[in-house]
């Protein structure tokens, strides 16, 4: 996942409240690759190729100028967008088995969820209220890898990007 600690001042209280993710501990974030490999896999083999893989592509800025909607989820929807889809789509051809939301969606929309599960009603007003605080920039330089305990997520660790010139 790209973290973004940018947007925590703006999205904290909300996901808090509203995302059951951040209370697992999942920061402000857009998602890579979900679901990835189970913890057992990610020996010194796959974490080198990763580490190589994810470093092939450039460090990058990215902006989020507004929100956007899946059925019962508000998210900030980050321009460019393609970035993302193309670290989500390389990592996803290293390891085939991980298909992007375990192959659900036909399409890759990087998003960093404010709410989720929530009712439509809930969502136009937390929507009102993040736009006119928006846009939000954001410096991605690393993605980081999370793992699960089975009820918790902490980073596991971080593998930089190309640096920005």
């Amino acid at each position: 996942m790209a973290k973004i600690p940018e947007a925590e001042p703006l999205v904290g209280q909300w996901r808090s409240r509203l995302d059951p993710g951040a209370a697992d501990g999942v920061p402000a974030h857009v998602t890579i690759l979900y679901p990835f490999l189970d913890h057992d896999r990610l020996d010194e083999v796959v974490l080198s190729r990763l580490s190589t893989l994810i470093a092939t592509y450039p460090a990058f800025n990215v902006r989020f100028s507004g929100c956007g909607r899946f059925p019962g989820v508000l998210y900030l929807a980050p321009s460019p967008s393609r970035p993302f889809q193309e670290l989500t789509e390389a990592v996803a051809g290293q390891w085939p088995e991980t298909q992007p939301y375990g192959g659900r969606f036909a399409e890759i929309i990087p998003h960093l969820t404010v709410a989720d599960q929530q009712e439509p009603q809930l969502l136009d007003h937390v929507e009102t209220e993040l736009t006119t605080k928006l846009p939000l920039a954001a410096q991605i330089r690393e993605i980081h890898l999370l793992v699960s305990d089975g009820s918790r997520w902490r980073e596991d660790r971080a593998f930089e990007l190309q640096r920005l010139n």
